[in-house]
């Protein structure tokens, strides 16, 4: 056991820009793909994702001091600080049942794709530690290792379904052929998220308003452009956490050169995916039949490509903030995640088409209920947290809106609650 572990905890510590080629060459030599053209394929996977991380670190390091000058401009007191989905990531890999489940989960999704239950071969290894942090949490609650593999591989098909449901609209809005996204992130936002948009969306009032990145540009000329949508949008952040002019010029800037830098990104990415993709679907149509598909699952990341997705978790930045001082009950403070919004509303902006209203207001619906999710959350999160992370001066807990405020994760907790008074 300690042997798998190690080996487990190696080929992650390579982190995704390595694991993920990897993966990508195994598979397209699966698929009858060439090796030198897999080879090729997989490194420009490797580098569009390194360039992916680069923008995404880019957005990370602006907007975490911005909401930081923020809360402490308006001075808001909660006492549960939201610690990020990196902090949940490294609590969830640190318990005892993590080392054991990536070998089982890639063997559950190979089995669900020979039983035709699921379409997705999630290849992104690093982000199934959604399902490692659903399997730890588990354990945490009840020590328990039957009932911590049995949550994670439940958390697992959870995302592989919606993966697949929502695949079209992932593939026909955001452009990416053969792709599906099982984050366990976007897809539990996603869950509670697409029906609460299509209810905002044949409102009496809301349903005829609409602006999405094409119709902004159309009407504001060059101010409605990604790149000054990013400008603006940045800029007016900046303004709210107090920063002065030459911050607040900065920060439009950075946010600028996000939404134009991203697209291109994932672009380069794109150009490996679609030879393996290609080559795939041939595979699979001769050997099974024109009806049989299969779709690679990637990180939502890719979503951010996508002006109207950016714009919308923008824009629900200081929404968020604002929401969590006057949400009754809500003790969190939001903080590590905000910059990780555009990931967690991908799903809902691609069911709306990009309609950047519609979205932003079925956002902010599902981050209310995620606020008092990632409350009820709380105990169990910063135990799983003790000794891998320092909890925040001024605070009691920790929590995070990608664990904690996560509708799948705070179901099966309820659950493990159950087992624990049944057994």
């Amino acid at each position: 056991m300690q042997q798998v572990g190690n080996v487990v905890q190696y080929i992650l510590n390579m982190g995704a820009s390595v694991m993920l080629p990897i993966m990508i060459f195994i598979i397209a030599l699966i698929f009858r793909v060439k090796p030198a053209k897999a080879l090729r394929s997989a490194l420009t996977i490797g580098i569009g994702m390194v360039g992916i991380n680069l923008v995404i670190n880019l957005l990370t390091t602006n907007i975490g001091p911005a909401a930081k000058a923020m809360v402490k401009r308006f001075g808001f007191h909660l006492t549960i600080v939201d610690v990020g989905w990196p902090s949940a990531a490294a609590g969830a890999w640190a318990q005892p049942i993590s080392s054991i489940l990536i070998p089982i989960l890639l063997v559950v999704n190979i089995i669900l794709i020979m039983l035709k239950v699921t379409k997705t071969l999630d290849i992104d290894i690093w982000n199934y530690w959604h399902m490692v942090a659903a399997g730890s949490v588990a354990y945490i609650v009840t020590k328990s290792w039957a009932f911590s593999i049995i949550s994670a591989i439940l958390y697992m098909i959870f995302c592989l379904i919606i993966a697949d449901k929502t695949a079209k609209s992932v593939q026909d809005f955001y452009g990416l052929e053969g792709i599906s996204f099982p984050t366990g992130s976007s897809d539990a936002f996603g869950l509670i998220g697409i029906p609460i948009a299509w209810v905002v969306a044949h409102t009496p009032g809301l349903k005829n308003l609409h602006a999405d990145s094409e119709t902004i540009q159309q009407k504001f000329g060059i101010f409605g452009e990604p790149m000054m949508m990013g400008i603006i949008i940045g800029a007016a952040i900046g303004a709210l956490g107090g920063y002065d002019v030459a911050g607040i010029l900065k920060l439009g800037i950075n946010m600028g050169a996000v939404m134009m830098l991203m697209p291109r990104m994932v672009k380069l990415l794109m150009e490996g995916l679609i030879p393996i993709s290609e080559s795939a679907r041939d595979v699979l149509t001769k050997r099974y039949g024109a009806d049989r598909e299969i779709y690679l699952g990637m990180d939502a990341a890719l979503s951010t490509g996508a002006p109207a997705t950016l714009a919308t978790g923008l824009l629900l930045v200081p929404i968020t903030l604002f929401i969590a001082v006057i949400l009754p009950g809500n003790r969190v403070l939001p903080f590590g995640d905000l910059a990780t919004i555009p990931f967690y509303v991908s799903l809902i902006v691609a069911s709306r088409k990009g309609n950047i209203i519609h979205s932003v207001i079925a956002g902010a619906i599902v981050i209310t209920l995620a606020l008092l999710m990632a409350t009820d959350f709380a105990s169990v999160h910063t135990a799983m947290l003790q000794g891998v992370v320092q909890i925040p001066a001024g605070s009691t807990q920790v929590s995070s809106l990608d664990m904690g405020g996560n509708f799948l994760n705070w179901i099966l907790l309820k659950l493990a609650d159950l087992w624990n008074a049944v057994f």
